[in-house]
Formats: C-alpha cells, structure tokens, sequence
C-alpha cells in the first residue's frame, strides 16, 4: 500500500490526493481498479493519463480482476476494522494508518517469500528504475 485515504464521501478528491502520493512513490505501466465513480471521474483518469499510464477497469461484478487488493481489504476489516469498532472518522483513521505501517513494513507475506510488502518494493524498485532507464535509452537511439 503505497498511499490511501479515508472519506465518507464518494467524490473523486481524496482518491486523487492518495494516487499523487502514490505516484510520488513510482510510476506503474498500468493502473487497475473497479469503476467506482471516483475512479471513472475525469480528474482521476486525467492524472493517470497525464502520467502516461494505462487504464484497466474490472467489468461488474468482476472481483477477482482484482483479487490482490480485494485480499487486503478483507484482511484490513477482519484484522483492524471489525476488531475495533471505532468511534468516529478520526480514530478509524488512526487505526488505520497504523494496520498499514504494520502490514507494509513488519507483517511478512506467505506470497512474498515471507517478506514485507516493503522490502519487495523496496528491491524491485531499482530494477524497476534501471528497466526504464534502458527503455528510454533504446528509445532515444532510435530517434
């Protein structure tokens, strides 16, 4: 989880703010997601498409597309939510950021060869980084 928000409200704004941060953090060739309306908003794929990414989104009723992040919101409830029941926005919030923290950087991951979500990203990142920069370079040769 690179970046996230909580809202009580179903506009496309705070999904914008969490896909900047995200963006922030690197560039995916490929951005998928269901087709909420705040992700079929025009600002939100204005950003995806500004940063040359693109746009898969799951058909209805299509949850396994996108199993993945389907997987961590049942363990984000299971785990924090439901545990909890929290008593307003703000501590639902503090919650939370902390299920993340642990989920990202101490939680190992059965899939990830019992490694952090954190660590993987962290050494696929400079492979990531090199690949473009080949990429680009082959590019530039053939100009």
């Amino acid at each position: 989880m690179l970046a996230w928000r909580l809202s009580n409200l179903l506009d496309a704004s705070f999904c914008i703010e969490a896909l900047e941060e995200a963006l922030s953090q690197g560039r995916p060739e490929i951005f998928n997601t269901d087709q909420g309306s705040q992700f079929t908003d025009q600002d939100f794929t204005g950003v995806l498409r500004a940063h040359g990414i693109a746009i898969s989104m799951d058909g209805r009723g299509r949850f396994a597309d996108n199993i993945f992040v389907e997987r961590l919101w049942r363990s984000l409830k299971y785990e924090e939510i439901y545990l909890k029941a929290y008593e307003s926005v703000a501590e639902a919030r503090q919650g939370i950021a902390a299920y993340f923290r642990f989920y990202n950087h101490e939680r190992l991951h059965q899939a990830l060869a019992y490694r952090t979500p954190r660590q993987v990203f962290e050494q696929a990142r400079p492979q990531h980084a090199s690949a473009a920069r080949e990429k680009s370079a082959g590019a530039s040769a053939e100009l």
